[in-house]
């Protein structure tokens, strides 16, 4: 079955009985978070599991701006060319060249011009293009404080947190845990860096995705009976800069990535 299009095609399937076992307060609360991508279907106790597995998908390049790319890229672009590039540089830390915005993503050059286009030497994936969009029209270029909370501190980032957690934190966590490799990568790979251990971690990395938007992996191995995680923190300054759909889009694609790069290197679901 492919992607529901609206909330109400999602609220067909549900009970209907407002039962609040989700965590929502009626079943179409529900069904609009889930469309959303703030629950999922799997949170509703009763729903039936064939429509779960129906509306699921293992594809993990799947993303919430497919269908509708097209229409959200020129919507895009239309903006971008209601900016002026050259003097966005300073406030976004970047740089004005030859008619177009160069910034830094993970240590990779991405520049954009005045029509919206972008440019860059990899492939441009939507979890990338919607942060970056968002980032040079919306972002107030506040610097970075040095003080790193959690997404669910995070402006509106709370009742996204259980969704972030598991799509992100849990899910890096699991790569982290078989592919011991996972964080020096990032620190080559990436334009990472290891840091002093940050809330008594065993590990921690930061990250830039953007320039003013770094991001901190925080990693604790296995010890004594407990098990291992992994906790995600953003600069506080973020809520300044980005959206929390960007935010959430940067930990997501974040973790699609490592996932794609432990798998090349011998790593997959067995190992979990």
């Amino acid at each position: 079955m492919p992607a529901p299009k609206n909330a109400m095609e999602i609220f067909k399937h549900l009970p209907k009985s407002n039962c609040r076992d989700c965590g929502g307060k009626t079943c179409l609360a529900f069904a609009g978070a889930v469309f959303r991508g703030q629950k999922e279907l799997s949170d509703c106790p009763y729903l039936d599991k064939d429509v779960i597995s129906q509306f699921s998908t293992d594809d993990g390049d799947q993303n919430p701006f497919d269908e509708n790319w097209v229409a959200f890229l020129t919507d895009m672009q239309q903006k971008i060319a209601s900016i002026d590039l050259s003097v966005a540089a300073d406030r976004l830390g970047g740089r004005y060249d030859h008619g177009r915005l160069t910034l830094k993503i993970l240590g990779k050059d991405f520049s954009i011009d005045d029509q919206g286009q972008i440019y860059s030497d990899i492939h441009v994936n939507p979890w990338v293009a919607a942060p970056f969009f968002d980032y040079v029209l919306n972002a107030a270029g506040t610097d970075p404080t040095g003080h790193w909370v959690p997404f669910r501190e995070l402006k509106n980032g709370k009742d996204r947190y259980p969704l972030f957690q598991k799509r992100c934190e849990e899910a890096m966590k699991q790569v982290a845990d078989g592919y011991t490799e996972l964080f020096d990568d990032i620190v080559h790979l990436f334009a990472g860096r290891q840091v002093d251990q940050q809330f008594q971690s065993d590990i921690s990395v930061v990250l830039s995705p953007l320039p003013k938007v770094p991001v901190m992996l925080c990693y604790w191995r296995p010890d004594e009976g407990l098990g291992s995680s992994l906790n995600i923190f953003f600069d506080q300054a973020v809520d300044q800069n980005l959206d929390i759909g960007s935010v959430f889009s940067l930990g997501a694609g974040l973790t699609q990535m490592f996932q794609k790069l432990a798998v090349r290197h011998g790593y997959s679901a067995a190992h979990r």
